[in-house]
């Protein structure tokens, strides 16, 4: 049927031609191709906004970021490096070295290092962060917060508010406190113990300030820890129940894999910020006999009360670096976390 193949021969050339263009177009671009790889599928067009999901574009964004690093550069950068100068320098409050002070290189690094008062008040630092914050902060804060998950809700207002209490008071009051406490004449702690003439402070000064601290600051990690349990299933907890887990067994299965992510941050905010604490000093002065000196007030009796700026310098310097490697050391907690 001539006519019918006629009439249908135009659209299948049309195909045919169509058809072996796009393979020729195909074989050109496989041609084009080094040998064994396939071709790759066209990508979108990267925009000069890439990345950016708020569409600003690298120059806005750093305007936005800028008043930040300024604040950073103004209030961290520059007094850690004027801390290095004055920490390899003779500066004192007073005499000649105040006038004209000289470089001295490491000298004050050496003789801290070589300071038998200086390794004391480190040693004592770190005693008081372990017990007060990593041991006494963190297990009072999380016992206080899975009690308070089966008290009734006016009860629980009530222990929150007092523990709140304690953390937002200044802390030359909350001192002054402890101080009347702690008192061996009149004291309320020897009055309830019946140990009259008891002076606490000077007969246990590191255990006080533990004691102290330990009160003072445990309302962060109670708070942090409330937030963190929220977020366990009880679903979980509830099949645990059933299976016959004990308080225990739940708290090591279920709720400790849950909020590890949670331990670690409390842990790492209330170590430097006990590490850095000041407020011991308004309890002991570091006293009797450096017993209670901790870091920071032995580098206040050193350069401000004593005039060695740039000795203490040098310390704060230690101190800082102490601090680094303490941030460091959960970071990669962290991180292994995840």
């Amino acid at each position: 049927m001539p006519a019918s193949a006629g009439g249908g021969g135009h659209p299948v050339t049309t195909s045919l031609s169509s058809g072996s263009g796009a393979s020729s177009e195909a074989a050109l671009s496989s041609d084009a191709l080094p040998a064994g790889r396939a071709p790759r599928p066209p990508g979108p067009r990267r925009s000069a906004t890439s990345g950016d999901a708020a569409g600003l574009g690298r120059h806005r964004a750093a305007l936005f970021v800028a008043p930040a690093l300024i604040l950073v550069v103004a209030f961290l950068v520059v007094p850690a490096v004027w801390t290095v100068y004055l920490g390899a320098t003779d500066y004192r409050l007073t005499g000649l070295q105040a006038a004209s002070p000289q470089l001295v290189g490491l000298d004050n690094f050496r003789e801290a290092i070589a300071d038998p008062d200086f390794r004391n008040s480190l040693w004592l630092t770190m005693l008081f962060v372990l017990g007060s914050a990593v041991i006494g902060q963190t297990c009072a804060g999380f016992a206080l917060a899975w009690t308070m998950r089966s008290v009734p809700k006016l009860v629980r207002a009530g222990i929150e508010t007092l523990v709140l209490l304690a953390w937002i008071l200044p802390s030359s009051i909350v001192a002054f406190l402890w101080v009347a406490y702690l008192s061996g004449q009149g004291g309320t702690l020897n009055a309830l113990l019946h140990t009259p003439g008891t002076e606490w402070l000077l007969e246990h000064p590191m255990g006080s300030i533990i004691v102290f601290n330990t009160w003072r600051g445990t309302a962060f990690s109670m708070l942090l820890f409330s937030a963190a349990l929220g977020a366990v299933p009880p679903s979980q907890l509830e099949s645990a129940r059933l299976a016959g887990a004990g308080t225990f067994a739940q708290l090591r299965d279920v709720v400790l894999p849950h909020i590890r992510g949670h331990v670690l941050t409390n842990t790492l905010l209330i170590s430097l910020w006990t590490f850095n604490d000041f407020s011991p000093y308004l309890l002991t002065a570091g006293g009797p006999n450096h017993e209670s000196e901790t870091l920071p007030v032995f580098i206040y009796n050193k350069a401000l009360y004593g005039g060695q700026l740039g000795y203490g310098s040098a310390i704060s310097f230690i101190m800082l670096v102490i601090n680094l490697v303490i941030a460091l050391f959960y970071v990669r907690l962290l991180r292994e976390r995840r």
